[in-house]
This record gives structure tokens, sequence and C-alpha cells, in this order.
């Protein structure tokens, strides 16, 4: 039926289920203050006018950011909201 072939739900893809690694968490952790420290430094630049200013900004925010990105990502993948079986 024409009905049929319209509302057919595509196949689920299945994605890779289970606890990540710490390393995985890690590396994650590591790209986004890349760019969450680009972005914090163009931004204290464009307050300030001073680039050795917005530098040190980005540099406290990049280390002081990157252990908590890993703490709340290891409490986030304790648990099960959210997760499908």
């Amino acid at each position: 039926m024409i009905l049929d072939r319209i509302f057919i739900k595509p196949e689920r893809t299945t994605l890779a289920v289970g606890k990540e690694k710490l390393s995985r968490s890690f590396v994650k952790s590591i790209s986004w203050r890349i760019v969450g420290t680009v972005d914090t430094i163009l931004i204290s630049y464009l307050i300030t006018g001073e680039i050795r200013f917005a530098l040190s900004i980005g540099a406290i925010e990049l280390i002081t950011k990157m252990g908590l990105y890993i703490i709340h990502e290891r409490i986030w993948n304790k648990t099960s909201w959210g997760k499908s079986k």
C-alpha cells in the first residue's frame, strides 16, 4: 500500500552502548576546551583590548574548565537516565 511506503520507519542504527572510558572523556574535554578557550580569548580581547590579558584569562579558564568537564562527564556517565537499552 502507498501509505505503508510513506510511513515505514527507517531502520535504527545501533550505537555503541556502554560506559565511556576515562581516556575518551579526557580527549573530549581537550577538544571542547580548545573551542571554548578560543571563544573566551576572543571575548576577553574584545572587552579589554589587551591580548596579554585575554590570553591570561584563556589559560586559567582552560585548566579549570577542563577539570570540571571531566568530573561532570564522569558523573553523567554513571547515570542511566536518558540512555536507551
